[in-house]
């Protein structure tokens, strides 16, 4: 059996695996939901729900350190990665001994066809659509507000760091009448002094709680930078995680747009 990664990158694999390494928080999570306890020998320190896999699971290291030692140990039939969140150079060392299936997630849609595609491949394909057709369900009745542009989300402080366009968490907010900051640069996370902040001038700053985690001293520091801006702190897992759960974020954005009246 053939299987394209979203790469495009040709994954043979000779039967539906029974032993899986995820290097992926959000696809182990997806891993998860499909029912695969007993399938899943391998994930990373940042795999933390279910509590139950954190514990019991073999740790490999983490996303962009893996301990290609304890993946070999392990003797996988299918590693599952993403070409942003783990490293080149592990991944084609990886390739070399394993199957690796390779995500690239940059919109949502590309996260509801990681879905469809991780699901067929393993051999879970009614479940899958099962996730898929709750996600846009949920889609079809979320919260969108009537369009916020200049918008700033923020996802590190010395330097701070913003998103970009073609990044999941860009086009998670569109979805939801959020319309971020687009900048004139190749970087998926722009580093911005004070003076650029001030010059951007945003209508509405989201402190994200991950990967760096902001204080209410940031929000003061922000205030006086940008003194006409709305600043307020906003979960890093339900705007950055993708594929099944989506439906968290969904329900979380919803609540979070009423609660602070966006």
């Amino acid at each position: 059996m053939i299987f394209k990664d979203q790469l495009g990158r040709e994954v043979e694999l000779c039967k539906f695996p029974q032993r899986i390494v995820s290097l992926v928080p959000s696809q182990t999570h997806l891993l998860v939901e499909l029912g695969l306890d007993d399938r899943v020998i391998g994930i990373t320190k940042f795999c933390i729900h279910p509590k139950t896999w954190s514990k019991t699971k073999t740790k490999v290291g983490g996303t962009k350190n893996v301990n290609i030692d304890k993946i070999i140990s392990l003797q996988p039939d299918l590693i599952i990665g993403n070409k942003e969140e783990n490293t080149k150079e592990d991944i084609e060392k990886l390739a070399a001994l394993f199957p690796v299936w390779i995500s690239d997630i940059n919109s949502v849609s590309e996260s509801l066809q990681m879905i469809e595609q991780v699901s067929e491949m393993l051999d879970c394909k009614q479940i899958g659509k099962g996730i898929l057709d709750k996600i846009e369900n949920a889609l079809t009745r979320r919260m969108q507000i009537q369009l916020r542009n200049s918008v700033l989300y923020l996802i590190w402080k010395k330097p701070w760091m913003s998103i970009n366009k073609n990044t999941y968490i860009f086009d998670l907010l569109m979805h939801f009448g959020l319309q971020p900051i687009e900048f004139n640069s190749t970087e998926r996370y722009p580093k911005l002094s004070e003076e650029m902040l001030a010059a951007l001038n945003p209508s509405l700053i989201l402190l994200s709680s991950e990967p760096f985690p902001f204080k209410q001293k940031d929000i003061e520091t922000l205030q006086r930078i940008v003194p006409h801006a709305k600043v307020l702190f906003i979960d890093g897992e339900s705007c950055s995680w993708y594929g099944s759960f989506l439906l968290k974020s969904i329900a979380y954005l919803n609540t979070y747009i009423v609660q602070n009246n966006l």
